[in-house]
């Protein structure tokens, strides 16, 4: 099927890469379907883009590629919700807030976006009693000595 994207224009997109948000995304709860596709081929950037709403696209990167300690506990009600049954089935991704210059982009390590790849539903959880923010810097600032 054709997809008009935010950033890549009209694509070709098959059924079976489509994620599925039961609750929607919050602040978008009408928004329930989505794709995930490269910036480009080389980059940790993919867009969580809306097959619904042709200009509704996140930037995100998979969160474990820049905070190495980045840990959280999946709660029996989300796993029951998105049927997880293996934690090699979850891949997790975060969405940025860019900004220029790129180096004040953050990342909402809050509410990470976590996928079942067994069954493409996924979810947005917002982690509470947690140390993370929903701004978290994606380039830790320089050291002046």
């Amino acid at each position: 099927m054709k997809l008009t994207t935010k950033y890549h224009g009209v694509i070709e997109i098959e059924e079976k890469d489509i994620l599925r948000f039961q609750n929607g995304l919050p602040g978008f709860l009408d928004e329930k379907s989505f794709v995930l596709l490269p910036l480009d081929s080389d980059s940790p950037f993919w867009i969580l883009q809306s097959t619904e709403t042709p200009e509704l696209g996140f930037v995100t990167v998979n969160p474990f590629d820049f905070f190495e300690t980045y840990e959280f506990d999946i709660t029996e009600n989300d796993k029951q919700l998105l049927e997880l049954t293996s934690e090699k089935d979850v891949t997790v991704w975060t969405i940025l807030n860019v900004k220029d210059p790129f180096e004040d982009s953050t990342a909402n390590l809050q509410a990470p976006i976590v996928l079942n790849t067994r069954n493409n539903q996924a979810k947005q959880i917002i982690l509470t009693d947690t140390q993370y923010i929903t701004k978290q810097k994606l380039i830790p600032e320089k050291v002046v000595k």
